[in-house]
């Protein structure tokens, strides 16, 4: 990424500022400004987060929010309510007083002298989420959003659950929820204040993975938030912003088939992070489109932005299979509106001598799977480390049910979402079915294109599931993960289908047998015909920002992964290690951070209640003599009734322990 120091404005930095809010609380901001501001009022871009803006975000902050005022914008940057230096306690993600406060933050904004008037939000994951929120709240002010890797629907497609199954991310979320609400203001902003508002914080914000073990369904709790309930809510334009290889990709689809507002999609090859500097590349000059769509919505300058094709996305050419990628090799292509008049599905029978074009003769395939399959399947949602993206799948076959086309004689263009149709019968009352596409390259290797998950009594709802009755067929639907790539000339498409996805999902309680004919279910591909519009894309700008953060590094950041097998018990061990190193941040008067996940992934292939999650944070922030830290720790097991939590804290000062507290919980299997 290109750093940029010249802009059009000279910039003005306020940090901290005070928003009091109509209940007595004070949310802490930094906010970058055109010096002259208050004499020629400027459009506000609002990042509204839980992620501590003094050192959580503060190295994105730094190349994005100066870089919008720069050109010509106030970018507000707000600690929620109970995180930063802002007060009062958070108590959960998307509830309605993070709304209600929003609505208060943007009318601060707007009775501000520096402000036009016009507000934007702009924001990736918990941001992406709220803008979209937030919109569907109406603020008159609000004229835009920018919503990054996000969603419109809490329960069917958020960290939580996939197709009915309970992500494994559902209890490492928690684990980093629980260690981030330990975190302590910084008492050089607060003053003496601090060390109560740390305790109110610390002491309230309680477990939530214990409201997301409750419930298991698309109750209430999930619709709220939901922005899918009812799209016809938002009014402000939104652009939608996704990644190949991030968790939330499919939401920018539905949205662009969904909403009556003015929208826009745009999906690269990216995982979980901003397009301007995510892996897998290439970036782009992400803050020059986001600058295009704030002049023409924030300050009525025509930029074309709004005469381009509704959605733009990047097909990416075959890889060999790698759990890091710097870069995917592809192309850009464009659609003018979503759903496209310019794909069509292509039918692949799964017939017991593979993929094929026609039916085949009908025979019964059973498969009971190891429920190590899915070691190769990398995280959930991947931020572009090394590693985090699936291996190479072929690792996996022995345990699934695999159906291989012929090699491929032209090159097939797939954009969309994947569909598998089966007719299944299961000899347990609750069981998983996974499934997952890839791409078989003429040396061997096999590599994942996308995926998806169903919990098989969640087949006709997920506000009702009920259970199966052992033996009755089933016909079922499972949508995969929507997908841009292409198939080439020699390779082969796969798909294989599981009864197990560890670590991605928990496992069902008892290890079940799958029986499907072949000859009757189906892969519909969603294939793109070639278009020659897309040759004449705009090319996106070289991507760049503004200055980094001035920062001492005294120990570097670490990511490590390691599968290992027990060969005497045939344990299989996930362990993954992330230290953040240890960062002081020059600005802020010597503040220190460090910061350290500890995660432990086990499962026997036998056993489905020998599945084992084991998760440990640390905190720890310091300053000349001062210094607090916190321990976190969750553990996840389950039997054949429950899913039993056992969570601990620890808080410290100065080494001396100020708060510790345990939860020993279980929560009923419901279908589970």
């Amino acid at each position: 990424m290109k750093t940029r120091t010249n802009f059009p404005h000279q910039i003005a930095i306020r940090d901290p500022e005070f928003i009091p809010l109509s209940d007595g609380t004070r949310l802490a901001v930094r906010i970058w400004l055109p010096v002259d501001a208050e004499e020629r009022p400027v459009p506000a871009i609002l990042e509204y987060l839980p992620y501590r803006r003094k050192d959580g975000t503060a190295d994105r902050d730094a190349s994005t929010h100066p870089y919008f005022a720069g050109h010509g914008y106030a970018s507000v940057r707000v600690d929620m309510r109970g995180s930063g230096d802002s007060e009062g306690v958070l108590l959960g993600e998307y509830l309605k007083q993070e709304q209600d406060d929003a609505l208060e933050i943007i009318d601060w904004i707007t009775a501000q002298p520096w402000c036009s008037g016009q507000v934007g939000m702009i924001g990736i994951s918990w941001g992406g989420f709220n803008g979209l929120q937030i919109a569907a709240r109406r603020p008159p002010a609000l004229k835009a959003i920018v919503s990054i890797c996000s969603t419109d629907d809490r329960y069917a497609d958020d960290i939580h659950y996939m197709g009915g199954c309970l992500l494994n991310d559902n209890a490492a979320w928690n684990g980093y929820m629980l260690s981030i609400n330990t975190t302590p203001p910084d008492p050089n902003v607060l003053g003496e204040r601090w060390y109560d508002v740390w305790m109110d914080r610390v002491k309230g914000s309680g477990l939530w993975l214990e409201d997301w073990m409750r419930h298991q369904h698309r109750d209430a709790f999930y619709k709220h938030g939901s922005v899918c309930e009812n799209y016809d809510q938002i009014e402000a334009a939104v652009y939608a912003v996704g990644g190949w290889a991030d968790g939330y990709s499919n939401a920018v689809f539905r949205m662009l088939e969904n909403l009556k507002a003015p929208a826009k999609g745009l999906v690269g090859p990216w995982a979980h992070k901003y397009p301007h500097f995510a892996e897998p590349g290439p970036a782009i000059g992400f803050l020059q489109e986001c600058l295009r769509w704030w002049d023409y919505w924030l300050k009525d300058i025509d930029t074309g932005v709004m005469d381009e094709p509704q959605l733009r996305c990047w097909i990416e050419d075959p890889v060999p299979p790698r759990t890091y990628y710097k870069e995917r090799p592809g192309r850009w292509v464009a659609e003018p509106s979503w759903p496209s008049p310019n794909i069509e599905d292509k039918k692949f029978y799964l017939n017991a001598d593979g993929l094929g074009d026609k039916a085949g003769s009908q025979e019964s395939l059973s498969i009971n799977s190891p429920m190590t399959v899915g070691a190769m399947a990398g995280q959930w949602c991947p931020h572009g480390l090394d590693p985090d993206l699936p291996g190479d799948q072929r690792a996996e076959a022995g345990g699934s049910l695999v159906f291989d086309s012929t090699p491929l004689d032209s090159p097939i263009d797939v954009l969309g979402p994947p569909r598998v149709l089966v007719k299944v019968t299961s000899d347990k009352p609750v069981a998983n079915l996974a499934v997952v596409l890839s791409e078989v390259l003429e040396d061997g290797g096999v590599t994942r294109v996308s995926y998806g998950l169903l919990n098989l009594t969640h087949r006709d709802s997920h506000e009702s599931p009920e259970p199966l009755e052992p033996g009755k067929a089933y016909e079922v639907e499972i949508q995969l993960c929507e997908a841009g790539h292409r198939f080439t000339p020699g390779n082969k498409i796969r798909v294989a289908l599981s009864t197990s996805y560890w670590p991605i999902a928990w496992p069902a309680p008892e290890k079940p047998t799958i029986t499907l004919t072949s000859g009757t279910g189906a892969l519909m591909l969603p294939v793109r015909s070639e278009c020659s519009a897309d040759a004449e894309l705009h090319e996106f700008q070289e991507a760049e920002g503004a200055a980094p953060l001035r920062k001492t590094i005294s120990r570097d950041s670490d990511y490590q992964w390691e599968v290992t097998t027990d060969m005497k018990s045939g344990v299989l061990t996930e362990h993954q290690w992330f230290d953040e190193g240890r960062v002081t941040y020059d600005h802020h008067d010597g503040w220190t951070v460090e910061s350290t996940h500890d995660e432990y992934r086990s499962i026997h292939p036998d056993d489905p209640l020998s599945a084992k999650l084991d998760i440990t944070w640390t905190e720890h922030f310091e300053r000349a003599d001062w210094a607090v830290s916190s321990v976190t720790h969750t553990l996840v097991t389950s039997t054949a009734t429950e899913i039993k939590v056992e969570a601990d804290l620890e808080v410290r000062m100065n080494a001396e322990v100020v708060h510790e507290h345990a939860w020993r919980l279980a929560f009923p299997r419901q279908l589970l």
